[in-house]
C-alpha cells in the first residue's frame, strides 16, 4: 500500500471514520441588510480548513482571497486566530495552521462563536454560530446546507458599501452585474468540494 500523501505544512491525507455527530453552524455574512446567511451541518471530525471550504461553497465565495478565523480558545481563555501562517517570516502573525485543528476542540454549546474573515481587502465578516450537535443521519450526506438565504456578494465587489450599490442598482459598474440577482439562493444547488483536493491545490 501507498503511504499516505503529506503535502508541505503537513496535512495527512488518510480516511476518517464513520462519526457518529454532526455540528450545525449558522453562517452569517455580517453587516449585510437583508442578512445573507446559511445553515450547514459538517462532521465532528472536521479541521478548520474543512470549515472554510464549507463556508465558501455554501456562501457561494470563490476561495481566491485569505481567510482567517478568530475565537476563543475554551482551555484556555485567550483569543486565538487560525487560518493559513504566512509563508514568509518577514509577515508572519500569530495563526494556527487550520489543517490541524479539530472544530470538536473549540466549538461546545458554552463556546459557540467564531468570526470568519474573507478577503482582507474587502473585509467579508461571517458570524459562524454553533447552533447544535446532534447524531449523524443515516443515509444522508455530509457536509450539507439545510438554508439560507439571499446570493453571495460577487467576488471583488468592494465589500459591504459595494454590495449595496449593486443591490441598489446604483453601482458604478452595475453594468457587470445585470445577470446577479441579490435575493436568489436555493441550498439544493450548493455543492462542496474535496476539501484535501481544495489544500492540495491551494497550499500543496
Amino acid at each position: 500500500m501507498a503511504p499516505p500523501l503529506i503535502p508541505r505544512f503537513g496535512l495527512e491525507i488518510t480516511m476518517r471514520k464513520k462519526f457518529g455527530q454532526v455540528y450545525q453552524f449558522k453562517i452569517t455574512l455580517m453587516n449585510t441588510s437583508p442578512p445573507v446567511w446559511r445553515r450547514i451541518q459538517v462532521s465532528e471530525y472536521f479541521t478548520f480548513w474543512d470549515l472554510h471550504v464549507a463556508i465558501q461553497d455554501s456562501m457561494g465565495w470563490l476561495d481566491c482571497h485569505l481567510h482567517e478565523f478568530k475565537l476563543t480558545d475554551p482551555a484556555s481563555g485567550l483569543n486565538k486566530s487560525i487560518g493559513v501562517p504566512a509563508k514568509d517570516e518577514m509577515y508572519a502573525v500569530d495563526m494556527l495552521p487550520g489543517w490541524k485543528h479539530k472544530i470538536s476542540a473549540w466549538f461546545t454549546i458554552d463556546h459557540p462563536r467564531a468570526k470568519y474573515m474573507y478577503d482582507f481587502g474587502d473585509g467579508w465578516k461571517h458570524d459562524v454560530l454553533l447552533e447544535k450537535i446532534e447524531p449523524r443521519q443515516e443515509g444522508v450526506r455530509y457536509p450539507l446546507c439545510l438554508a439560507g438565504k439571499m446570493a453571495c456578494p460577487p467576488e471583488d465587489c468592494g465589500g459591504v458599501w459595494g454590495y449595496a450599490d449593486i443591490c441598489k442598482g446604483k453601482s458604478e459598474f452595475q453594468s457587470d452585474f445585470e445577470d446577479y440577482d441579490p435575493a436568489y439562493f436555493d441550498p439544493k444547488e450548493v455543492e462542496f468540494e474535496d476539501s484535501k483536493e481544495r489544500f492540495k491545490m491551494a497550499l500543496g
